[in-house]
């Protein structure tokens, strides 16, 4: 096997040999010598090769999406006379380094649905399908999309395993989350998909901009008052929560009427509400201290679907801030290529820091809020 230090960065020079593996190793969808040329000259790319003797053994091209956390593998060949020596799986694991230290989080890709053995590589290397393309090649044939998360969880926090819970429910994100918290800090409390539905009851807002309504921060924190545990509400705005999109002025009449009423039981049950902004070190002194954080974020940059949703906080390290996701469904195989999401892909997401303080604002107003759960009595 050639050893991992003969992989390095392509440089000009290689540009001929380059052209000789892209004709020996595929048939159709070649890149031209001006693509070449043009990623050799680019600094948004990953692009190494697999030094042999006297020639090139394989390369691969890992496009850097400016404005996003996430990278492209876009080529990988390696030539095939110098297959079986585990030399792709070394390129790949070199350029998940070299992505991971540019930024990025996460690394997708497209592969041949036929291409058994390449799709067999990813998944050992922790990639997962989770879409189609379909007529995607030169020969019309469908691409499967993979994606692996390419952030190792390192938390330098209190080394707490915070459980993980799937939600029931399209609606119960809120509910499921605190639940999360409530069995991190007292392990005699059953969650359960009654008290779940119970949650929501009592926190939801009864509408949202369509389907069932969403969970309230203050309504969260007095599920968790209710049930035993001291909580706390950090929120950027006073007037009434989620009225964005909602056009019914019944339905938005009816959404002030539960925010005002959930205002006012915080006060007679002396909830702590702090009309203010949340920052991250807040957010991680909280977590260090032992209370559990749910925070409200954004899917956009996870679904681009403009919905909000409840996550918990489940560590952070120098770059990151991480969260479990209760929901197993934010996206949705498809009939041909697609999995479910299994609770790993839902577990320690990482969020950059640098990307943290858009994620967690929601609608046109860029409402923030975060509730902090705490053993009753705790400080």
């Amino acid at each position: 096997m050639i050893p991992v230090t003969a992989i390095r960065r392509a440089v000009t020079s290689d540009l001929e040999e380059l052209q000789r593996l892209e004709r020996l190793c595929f048939q159709a969808d070649r890149m031209s010598r001006r693509s070449f040329q043009r990623w050799l000259r680019n600094e948004d790319c990953v692009f190494l090769v697999c030094a042999g003797e006297a020639q090139l053994c394989g390369y691969i091209l890992v496009i850097l999406r400016r404005g996003t956390r996430m990278a492209r593998l876009y080529s990988l060949a390696i030539d095939p006379g110098c297959q079986g020596r585990g030399l792709a799986g070394q390129l790949i694991g070199r350029a998940e380094r070299e992505a991971r230290s540019a930024g990025a989080l996460y690394m997708r890709l497209e592969v041949a649905e036929g291409n058994t053995a390449a799709i067999g590589l990813y998944r050992k290397m922790g990639y997962r399908p989770f879409g189609l393309y379909r007529d995607y090649y030169e020969d019309h044939a469908d691409a499967v999309r993979m994606e692996k998360c390419i952030h190792a969880y390192e938390p330098s926090g209190d080394g707490r395993g915070i459980p993980w819970l799937a939600q029931s429910t399209a609606f119960t994100c809120g509910p499921a989350a605190l639940m999360m918290a409530m069995v991190a800090l007292d392990a005699e409390y059953e969650p359960s998909p009654l008290d779940e539905i119970q949650i929501w009851r009592e926190a939801t807002t009864i509408f949202m901009t369509s389907g069932h309504g969403g969970c309230h921060p203050i309504g969260l924190a007095l599920s968790a008052a209710k049930r035993g545990f001291d909580a706390e509400v950090w929120v950027n705005q006073r007037e009434p929560l989620f009225l964005d999109g909602v056009r019914d002025p019944n339905k938005k009449r009816v959404m002030r009427l539960v925010h005002e009423s959930f205002v006012r039981e915080a006060k007679e049950q002396r909830i702590p509400v702090h009309y203010a902004e949340v920052d991250q070190q807040q957010l991680v002194d909280s977590f260090s201290a032992g209370a559990s954080v749910l925070i409200l974020i954004s899917t956009y940059r996870l679904d681009r679907k403009k919905a909000p949703h409840w996550v918990i906080m489940s560590g952070y390290d120098d770059s990151c801030l991480y969260v479990h996701d209760p929901d197993l469904e934010s996206e949705p195989p498809t009939d041909q290529a697609g999995e479910v999401r299994n609770a790993m892909d839902c577990q320690h997401l990482p969020i950059a820091r640098a990307d943290f303080a858009a994620m967690s604002r929601f609608g046109n107003n860029r409402l923030r809020t975060a509730v902090i759960v705490r053993r009753r009595g705790s400080p």
